[in-house]
């Protein structure tokens, strides 16, 4: 086989890989084999689960009088949810309810980056994405890990607009996340080496020396820490975790069969393999014929899952250390859920430090219009990163330099934390 063949093989080995992409997604730097070797230490690490489209609240977690689900108890006196999640309601100790979110965005891609970045999108700037800002702040320049990874759970339907893809923008294209198109299929074509494998690398490794020293220009640097980060991981153990097969059967039944519940095993996973920011999203939410006519279906796979998701983290001691959020990028008008309603809605928290049981923020319960307005405790969305930023152990009032020698806080200086979570 001649050289460029090998060249070419190879890749499209780490190519397919969800490795070598792009320039533009390096997801890494060189790394030290000898500490990510060591015990891994207890990280902070966030798990976001995303309902895109907007999941209807009145539906879910802040049931109301009238509405077309039967308000449960939960484990936690005096909070409801409805009955179509049973077993989010038993974990609810566990459990912050942010019942009082409200902003002023309704238009599905401005609310999603909204909800990804805290500041709103003016012309063309862009600000990073939180798991950006979490590897950039938090993550590991030396675990064989990928510090952000974003999973495909699928969707039911097709509508909720352009997904927002999350970029690290000024932060540095290393923090852009190694993204996993099926959860059941994990990384494609990441397998051991071999001595075959070696020789053809090595070959590989020549040519792209070669071509870096007649042009050193950032972007083929960039390309070649990519090559050794996606060889490092092949060779690494730790890649183990995006195989659900090595899971024992009796917890893949717990999570579900859904790409939804894969999904969120493989980020307990990753999260317990040295990974700092999961994204799992699950697209279809934007349900203008009613949300009744879904949602009770969704919960069939959602609900084990979630809390699968939060009992299989506390029983491995890493809830404490691990932020589960549920989110969309707003609500559904109150009683029906069959509009966009951005004005009072919720989002769920739960591990991280996190005081569990607790409901911040309330909604009203007029007899026309139930969960219409925020009576007590709004959110705002730069609250909400402010919170999720604390909570990450990440100082939101850090400056970075954006384009142009302008200075940018990670957290927009009118949130402030959400600090009943933490008393």
């Amino acid at each position: 086989m001649s050289l460029e063949s090998l060249v070419r093989r190879d890749l499209l080995k780490a190519s397919a890989a969800g490795l070598l992409t792009t320039v533009a997604v390096p997801w890494f730097h060189s790394l030290s084999r000898a500490a990510a070797r060591a015990p891994a230490k207890k990280h902070k690490a966030c798990i976001l689960l995303w309902m895109d489209g907007g999941p209807s609240q009145a539906h879910t977690f802040d049931p109301k009088p009238g509405g077309e689900y039967t308000a449960v108890q939960t484990a936690v006196p005096g909070v409801r949810v409805t009955d179509c999640l049973p077993k989010m309601a038993d974990a609810m100790k566990d459990v912050a309810l942010l019942r009082g979110m409200t902003t002023t965005e309704g238009d599905h891609y401005r609310a999603k980056y909204l909800l990804h970045t805290g500041y709103s999108r003016v012309g063309g700037f862009e600000h990073p994405a939180l798991g950006c800002i979490a590897s950039a702040e938090i993550g590991s320049d030396t675990s064989e890990m990928p510090n952000f990874v974003t999973i495909d759970a699928g969707f039911d339907k097709g509508n909720g607009g352009r997904l927002y893809r999350s970029v690290p923008t000024y932060l540095g294209v290393k923090h852009a996340p190694l993204a996993v198109s099926d959860p059941n299929k994990g990384v494609e074509n990441l397998t051991a080496a071999d001595s075959d494998f070696d020789e053809q690398l090595e070959l590989l490794r020549r040519a792209e020396r070669r071509f870096a020293t007649e042009l050193p220009a950032a972007p083929v640097q960039a390309k070649q820490t990519a090559l050794e980060r996606a060889v490092t991981l092949m060779r690494s153990e730790r890649a183990k975790a995006f195989d659900l097969d090595k899971e024992p059967l009796k917890t893949r039944d717990a999570y579900g069969s859904h790409k939804f519940g894969r999904a969120c095993l493989m980020a307990r996973r990753l999260v317990e393999a040295g990974t700092t920011f999961v994204e799992i999203f699950h697209r279809g939410w934007d349900d203008h014929e009613g949300a009744g006519k879904r949602i009770k279906t969704r919960c069939e796979w959602m609900d084990p899952a979630m809390a699968t998701l939060i009992t299989d983290l506390k029983d491995r001691g890493l809830l404490d250390s691990t932020l589960v959020v549920w989110m969309g990028e707003f609500g559904r008008s109150p009683v029906k859920g069959d509009g966009h309603y951005a004005r009072a809605w919720t989002t769920l928290l739960a591990g991280g430090g996190v005081k569990g049981g607790r409901v911040v923020g309330k909604t009203d319960e007029k007899d026309k219009n139930p969960g219409g307005t925020v009576v007590e405790r709004p959110i705002t969305a730069p609250d909400f990163f402010a919170t999720i930023c604390k909570t990450l152990g990440v100082d939101g009032s850090k400056e970075v330099t954006a384009p142009g020698d302008r200075p940018m806080r990670l957290v927009d200086k009118s949130g402030k934390p959400v600090d009943e979570l933490f008393a």
